[in-house]
């Protein structure tokens, strides 16, 4: 067993590596960028170095500086975790030649399957099978478009070295294709530094079903089932599960067969998926799943196949790396239940899931299921890194049990004032196609009315709300909003009936002057701010408290609309600032005068920097 691990990594991932390698004994160093110098996973590491600037090219991506710290430190192993350096295979050789043991694939086998031309081309050769398309050297675009008129609409051009959904383009008649050929080699250049592209035959229904594998050093390669990951927004995955709903014996096997054998083609060792696509209009059927790629590390979902198989995919990875046999053979393997998960990012559906960015001043997360987080209350989202806040798994006897469960769980999720996707992924979790298992990598698409409603107060909620809050005592210890426990820090929640539904508000314990209590209410995922006015406030009705207009995010002002001195009414847009690509009004809070400008266009502003000051009609 290895007995001192650098992990080469961030954030959930590097806190879940952690949480085994103490179990089994082994000594962990974090590396972190200056701007995560307070995240929970340096703290709970054994050693931490910090190894660069916050963006991820002069820290993360730094791997003269990650082998530096291994030395420094005594390491004996560095795990990359997934993303960043995990699939880079100068890097992984690199690691192996500084006289470290590298928890990953070899070299080889990742160079083999990062070029999505060559990959296939070995699969074809391993007999397995692939989607119809075009893998030629001759990218001329005249070429291509022989090509693609030859296999027929509509059709996916892909660029070789590519991932993640970049460089990709559904193209649906020939009329489209140079356009599109185009814009997907340059968003193929740009992203991967290399603009050759293949093409492949779209699947009208796809299903995304992709198989975890594992190899030893031994020559042992096996197969933990499949997952299905078919719910995706732009190519990027949204909620996975295992097994594959509507997958039977036979299809499974085929599948399953097909990608131990596309693993040994590569002699692959560690952790690794073997991704397929499914073209599921008749149902799964062993002739309709194709090879697609394979992604030679671990996957954000791993923890779905751990939850079937009672196995912890990282230990395996530690103990394969360390020389030992795989811990299980195949047939000692079996499916137990149903898993489901979900990913919970800091971003805002209704504003076409623009990431949302700030601190996270509130964060409960349920406590009911397996939750794999990163951050923490008071921990800061910031635009460097992946807005993902937590991963949500559940596991039940069966598929329908293991939704709901994971829709009540993320119902209970409460984050403020970040915006995230809790509600979208509670309503997609309860819808009824969800549940009867009819999916498709278009799902989202299909039901965006029903999964992402426009954004709305709820005014009927926020009034039962308000109510709540005024008909409460404060004098009484026994009904004040502070929910008082003996010997227990105070309680700033309480709970809200409307109708037949009951919510929580959480109040801010320090309100602003002129009200009785700022507020935000939860509810199923969602979360709204109010606030409500003192009766003897010397300030007219509904007046903010000293019209103080803030940046409620750090960002650039695009457009001013007021000067000084100039009467506006309440609602009135002031100027428009921009965040992260999400352009937010910011309004005046009542009738009065602009008495202070401090917004300019084209300012860079931080969170809380007062923007404009409105005084109120007299």
């Amino acid at each position: 067993m290895i007995d001192s691990l650098l992990i080469a990594n961030r954030g959930e991932i590097a806190r879940r590596i952690i949480r085994t390698a103490r179990r089994l004994g082994v000594r962990t160093i974090a590396v972190y960028s200056e701007a995560d110098r307070d995240m929970p996973f340096v703290r709970e590491a054994d050693d931490a170095v910090c190894i660069g600037a916050a963006p991820a090219r002069e820290s993360y991506l730094r791997q003269d500086r990650i082998l530096e710290a291994a030395k420094q430190t005594g390491a004996q192993a560095i795990h990359p975790g997934y993303g960043f350096l995990s699939e880079n295979a100068d890097f992984a050789q690199a690691v192996i030649n500084a006289g470290l043991v590298w928890v990953g694939a070899p070299p080889a086998a990742i160079r083999a399957m990062g070029l999505k031309d060559a990959a296939k081309e070995r699969m074809i050769a391993a007999g397995v099978p692939v989607t119809p398309g075009y893998l030629g050297q001759d990218q001329d675009p005249g070429r291509l478009q022989r090509e693609a008129d030859a296999i027929g609409y509509p059709i996916l051009i892909k660029a070789v070295a590519g991932g993640g959904g970049k460089g990709m383009r559904r193209v649906d008649t020939a009329a489209d294709f140079a356009a599109a050929l185009q814009a997907c080699k340059r968003e193929a250049a740009s992203s991967f530094g290399d603009d050759r592209v293949l093409l492949e035959k779209y699947i009208l229904s796809p299903r995304h079903i992709e198989v975890q594998i594992f190899g030893d050093t031994h020559g042992n390669v096996i197969h933990l089932f499949e997952r299905d990951c078919s719910l995706q927004r732009r190519h990027q995955k949204v909620i996975e599960e295992a097994p594959a709903p509507g997958m039977d014996a036979e299809t499974r096997n085929a599948v399953c067969e097909g990608a131990v054998k596309a693993a040994k083609a590569v002699g692959y060792v560690g952790a690794g998926t073997i991704e397929f696509i499914a073209d599921a209009s008749e149902g799964l059927m062993p002739g309709r799943i194709w090879f697609m790629e394979m992604n030679t590390r671990l996957q954000v979902e791993h923890p779905v196949t751990e939850a079937i198989t009672g196995q912890d995919l990282v230990e395996w990875q530690l103990r394969v790396a360390g020389g030992e046999p795989l811990p299980l053979r195949q047939v000692d393997l079996q499916m137990t239940g149903y898993a489901i998960e979900a990913r919970l990012y800091a971003e805002n559906p209704t504003r076409d899931f623009l990431p949302s960015i700030g601190r996270l001043e509130h964060l409960r997360l349920p406590n009911t299921i397996r939750v794999d987080s990163g951050v923490e209350e008071g921990g800061e989202i910031t635009s460097h890194y992946d807005p993902m806040i937590a991963k949500l798994i559940s596991h039940g006897t069966n598929r329908r049990e293991a939704a709901l469960k994971l829709a009540q769980a993320v119902a209970a999720v409460e984050v403020w004032p970040v915006k995230t996707n809790a509600a979208f992924l509670v309503r997609a979790l309860q819808h009824a196609s969800f549940l009867s298992g009819e999916l498709d990598t278009g799902f989202i698409e299909r039901n965006t009315a029903e999964l992402i409603p426009p954004e709305e107060s709820n005014d009927a909620v926020l009034q039962g709300a308000a109510n709540a809050i005024i008909s409460h005592d404060k004098s009484d210890p026994w009904t004040a909003l502070s929910g008082l426990r003996l010997n227990a820090e105070p309680q700033r929640g309480v709970s809200v009936q409307v109708g037949s539904s009951v919510y929580r508000v959480e109040l801010d314990p320090k309100p602003k002057a002129g009200t009785v209590a700022d507020g935000v209410l939860f509810m199923d995922g969602g979360a709204w701010s109010f606030g409500i006015p003192r009766a003897d406030s010397a300030m007219k009705a509904g007046a903010a408290v000293d019209g103080a207009v803030m940046a409620p995010m750090p960002g650039t002002v695009i457009a001013v609309h007021v000067a000084e001195g100039d009467h506006v009414t309440r609602g009135q847009p002031l100027l428009v600032l921009e965040a992260m690509k999400m352009e937010q009004a910011l309004v005046s809070p009542f009738d009065g005068t602009v008495a202070e400008l401090k917004g300019t266009t084209g300012g860079q502003v931080a969170e809380g920097s007062l923007l404009v000051r409105v005084e109120g009609d007299a």
